[in-house]
């Protein structure tokens, strides 16, 4: 069953997840001696990002991955790796070789190519193949879409083989764009899905609904999926399934 905090605003929802994250990372250092952790791009995750910035300690021997990219240079503005990189790597210090940064750069095919060999060669696969991680940190879109997942897209339907795909027709800007499969989202220990402001409540309550890819967040793992959000964004919500 899907455990859902709700929190007065979003500092509140920052210090939770902030706190959240380090108590799985920590866990998976114990049990593993290594843990893996899955950033998200977007305004919602800045906060927190922030929060875990400001302990870097808590982020110690973490390799640090993306659940989407945009087609763009790191240094673009619209890059997800910029924006981790100033609110949490480089405040925390994460040294660059625990870094695997997606190359939106690439292109969409080339840097998905390289992005699913490099998440086969840097963690540990499930039986079945698909590389785990160990907590994602994952917005959601008005709409319904996780990382570059969109309502009913092909790409909801690519199978366990497929690990890391590119987007070609975004409905926002970019539209190209590079994302993990929705086989590695529900492989992860954990999810972490955000939510903060009215904007998101209606996503909120048909994630909490019936599963169906016209709202992609609903196809995560409930078991093992904890969300965050603050009064506003849960003002719709149903009770958890």
């Amino acid at each position: 069953m899907t455990r859902l905090t709700s929190c007065p605003d979003a500092d509140t929802v920052a210090a939770r997840a902030a706190a959240h994250v380090q108590r799985e990372l920590a866990q998976a250092r114990e049990r593993r001696g290594v843990a893996h952790l899955g950033l998200s791009g977007g305004g919602t995750p800045e906060l927190t990002y922030r929060r875990l910035g400001e302990d870097p300690q808590a982020l110690a021997q973490t390799e640090i991955w993306f659940a989407d990219e945009r087609c763009v240079p790191p240094q673009d503005e619209q890059s997800n790796y910029r924006l981790a990189a100033a609110t949490l790597l480089e405040p925390a210090g994460i040294p660059q070789q625990l870094i695997h940064r997606m190359q939106g750069e690439l292109g969409l095919a080339r840097g998905a190519e390289q992005y699913e060999a490099e998440l086969l060669a840097g963690t540990t696969p499930a039986a079945d193949g698909v590389p785990v991680l160990d907590v994602i940190v994952l917005g959601i879109g008005p709409d319904g879409h996780i990382a570059s997942l969109f309502p009913g897209a092909r790409t909801l339907d690519a199978g366990q083989g497929a690990l890391c795909l590119g987007v070609s027709d975004s409905p926002k800007p970019p539209p190209e764009r590079i994302t993990l499969s929705l086989a590695v989202l529900r492989a992860a220990r954990g999810c972490l899905l955000l939510a903060t402001g009215a904007s998101k409540a209606d996503a909120v309550a048909a994630m909490l609904g019936e599963q169906t890819p016209h709202v992609p967040a609903s196809l995560l793992r409930r078991e093992r999926l904890t969300v965050i959000l603050d009064d506003a964004a849960g003002s719709l919500q149903a009770a958890p399934r």
